[in-house]
């Protein structure tokens, strides 16, 4: 384990890494699979590749509602065919086809065998027993062949991929009726603090509501993890400790918020520090410059500053990658570039991550705007409502005006 007095200060890259490395060491991904019915896979991630049980399509289909015709009729130009048949989508039917003679067909009916290309109705005068062909079609033209998508057993998902509804539409594409998942990690979510009344509580001096463990397990939720908690965890060390203890039981990963600075008074850092060699740095970012972490029984812990916007901000940093190394899940891809709508400052030397709302310019550029009227502050818990994404400033720059390029990562 790191020495807790080892490299102090760490960008922001360093301290992911380190919890990559040091924190998960021997700790995922998760190893533990099961079984679920495609109907209940959604959010899960695939411990396995998913394989195409057949061709897709499983045989040649119209792409356009028509007529299925052979094209060596049609080389002497638009001309009339006899219509022999008609085919609807879900059909078995097979006519025969003769020269000089065609089948209507609609879209997504099996293809006749003996013809080659569909003539949609549009170049038609749509007749029943003869039709005139008015326009001109390439050979094969709006015919979709067998296994034009994937043939069988073609990867159409790989491990580690999560089943959003369109890889669920794929899969089932695919006829996969059952899937190998990872098992969901259990994670444990407190926030502490003797100050921390649960919503719709009454407020005595002092008090406020407590907000980042809701916010934490909702976030958790929707990346496809079982939660335990959210409860709060007082500032006495006995009774914080035994919390603690609780915690870990059964958990693959326990997260706290709240308590990792250098006070008097923070719980987190004092009893993680003192008996669990807890590691606790000053990241080069705002905010989140607090942060730490620990094993406690042999558990994952980590620990994130309390003010609710550097909460949600060391989630989206540092608690996602944890997650995704438990799951063995891909990482998001990186951020894209917007326009900055207004201008704000930025402190030199950490990299900044400011809540903003995206719209579009006439131009049609994407445009970022804090998300909050009186800018970033890391107490301000309503401009995570509001938000769409995440502004990254980077290091060297102090100052974002009107028109910069910055950029954004998705929430």
């Amino acid at each position: 384990m790191t020495s807790p007095t080892a490299r102090a200060l760490l960008t922001v890259d360093e301290y992911r890494e380190e919890l990559l490395t040091d924190l998960l060491a021997g700790s995922g991904p998760l190893t533990d699979t099961e079984q679920v019915p495609l109907a209940q896979a959604l959010g899960r991630v695939l411990a396995e590749p998913v394989r195409a049980r057949g061709d897709v399509p499983a045989f040649a289909n119209s792409g356009m509602d028509g007529y299925a015709v052979r094209h060596a009729d049609l080389t002497a130009g638009p001309g009339t065919l006899r219509v022999v048949g008609a085919v609807a989508a879900g059909s078995s039917l097979d006519p025969a086809l003769a020269a000089g003679e065609c089948v209507r067909i609609m879209t997504g009916a099996p293809v006749p065998t003996a013809a080659d290309t569909i003539v949609p109705v549009e170049l038609t005068d749509g007749g029943h027993e003869i039709v005139t062909i008015t326009g001109t079609v390439e050979p094969g033209q709006h015919l979709r062949g067998a296994g034009e998508d994937v043939r069988a057993d073609d990867v159409v998902a790989d491990a580690g991929v999560t089943i959003t509804a369109r890889v669920l539409g794929t899969l089932a594409a695919a006829g996969t009726g059952t899937v190998s998942v990872r098992r969901r990690p259990v994670v444990a979510v407190a926030a502490t603090g003797d100050e921390l009344v649960a919503p719709g509580g009454a407020l005595e001096r002092g008090q406020i509501f407590e907000s980042n463990g809701t916010h934490l397990a909702a976030a958790l939720t929707e990346l496809g993890v079982e939660v335990r908690g959210p409860v709060v965890l007082g500032d006495e060390r006995a009774a914080f400790t035994s919390g603690l203890d609780e915690l870990a039981r059964g958990s693959d990963l326990i997260i706290l918020t709240g308590g990792v600075s250098v006070g008097d008074f923070d719980v987190s850092r004092i009893v993680l520090q003192d008996s669990a060699d807890g590691v606790f740095r000053h990241v080069r970012m705002q905010p989140g410059k607090p942060q730490g972490w620990a094993r406690w029984h042999g558990v994952p812990v980590l620990a994130f500053p309390g003010n609710p916007v550097s909460t949600a901000i060391s989630f989206e940093v540092f608690g996602r990658p944890v997650i995704d190394r438990l799951l063995g899940r891909e990482a998001p891809g990186g951020a894209t570039l917007a326009v900055a709508g207004t201008g704000w400052r930025s402190p030199q030397g950490r990299r900044q991550f400011v809540p903003v709302r995206l719209t579009s310019d006439d131009r049609g550029r994407l445009v970022a705007t804090p998300a909050h009227r009186r800018g970033s502050a890391s107490h301000m818990a309503t401009s995570l409502g509001g938000a769409h994404a995440l502004a990254v400033v980077d290091e060297e720059t102090d100052t974002v005006e009107p028109g910069d390029l910055v950029g954004v990562r998705s929430l």
